[in-house]
């Protein structure tokens, strides 16, 4: 996890510059997806074009894009490349949060994160989807004096391995939440070897133990939350892989006249839910409408990716050919920050009770 040097970049448009590098990160692709987008230099890549700077207040060496350019930047990103643009936006989780901090700690953390001098992620799926049914919180904080102590894990950490910090949420005594910046070499963090996945393994998700550990940071007082599930950026990296899919299916069209009808029909569906995303980011969404565009974003990735596959027929069902990756990666929207009304219509409809 050494720093790398510091990359040079002048704020501009963010979407442009992401386009200039998509060449170059789908060459990095392949590699991102085995060893992860900080080995194979994705995230520095990103940073060097001053499209993490997007997601960074511009008080704090950012660009500080708005909700509609941010998501833009995250379907694109998931277009290319699905394990970076999940690492991106663990890493744009984290920053949201570091956001709310205290001046003397935005400054000191943003900047670097920035420029991709450091990396982040974030852990907080305890406090959301993950082990919600167990009696006991999965991350306990407790106070030490004057400072805190952090015990019990967090279940899934894109990038524990790889990332200088993590924000993680804890619950605390008096049954409220508080989150923490926590060096990832700090002295009591157990970080488990990565998660062998169905898909996408390439993020190096894994389980982080806590033993005691004295946090960095505290971000925010318990009284406050920023955890939620379902939020649009996990719509808009479905929306980004399904374009990717469509692909697929526009490439096989260009060969046999019949497919093209089919490329045709659900490029138009990608297109109007990205319509529908660009308005909740401009104009807010109300939660029940938030989950049903989650729902409908699901439907159609996991659509695009068995479309991909049935198109590239026999060749597609080899492992390595983009459709097999793409039917793979598109189940992962099943289970990743879904929320339960999601989760439950699905479900209903598989057993026929819709």
């Amino acid at each position: 996890m050494t720093a790398p040097l510091t990359p040079a970049f002048t704020p501009q448009d963010p979407i442009n510059q992401l386009a200039e590098a998509s060449v170059e990160l789908a060459m990095l692709a392949d590699r991102s997806a085995t060893d992860g987008p900080w080995a194979s230099g994705a995230m520095h890549l990103l940073a060097s074009r001053g499209v993490l700077a997007a997601f960074v207040p511009a008080d704090c060496g950012g660009i500080a894009a708005d909700e509609p350019a941010l998501l833009d930047i995250l379907a694109a990103i998931a277009s290319t490349c699905l394990t970076t643009a999940l690492a991106v936006s663990q890493w744009a989780a984290a920053v949201r949060i570091i956001a709310t901090a205290t001046p003397e700690i935005r400054t000191t953390l943003l900047p670097p994160l920035a420029r991709g001098e450091l990396f982040t992620t974030v852990g907080t799926s305890q406090l959301t989807t993950s082990r919600q049914h167990l009696c006991r919180p999965a991350l306990l904080a407790a106070r030490d004096g004057d400072a805190w102590r952090l015990d019990g894990l967090c279940p899934w950490v894109t990038g524990a391995d790889a990332c200088h910090t993590l924000v993680t949420g804890a619950a605390t005594a008096d049954g409220g939440q508080a989150f923490f910046v926590v060096r990832t070499d700090a002295s009591g963090i157990l970080i488990d070897p990565p998660l062998e996945l169905l898909a996408l393994s390439g993020t190096r998700t894994a389980v982080v133990h806590f033993a005691g550990v004295c946090p960095a940071h505290l971000i925010m007082p318990p009284e406050r939350t920023l955890a939620r599930t379902g939020g649009l950026a996990t719509t808009a990296l479905a929306l980004g892989a399904a374009r990717a899919a469509i692909r697929v299916v526009a490439g096989e069209a260009n060969r046999r006249d019949v497919l093209a009808p089919v490329a045709a029909g659900l490029a138009a569906e990608l297109a109007s839910l990205l319509d529908r995303l660009g308005r909740a980011a401009r104009e807010g969404i109300e939660p029940d409408d938030r989950d049903v565009l989650r729902g409908d974003a699901n439907a159609l990735v996991l659509r695009t990716g068995q479309a991909a596959l049935t198109a590239s027929k026999g060749a597609g069902f080899v492992r390595g050919h983009p459709a097999e990756r793409l039917v793979r990666e598109s189940l992962f929207f099943l289970v990743w920050s879904c929320p339960q009304a999601v989760s439950s219509a699905l479900l209903c409809e598989l057993a026929g009770l819709g």
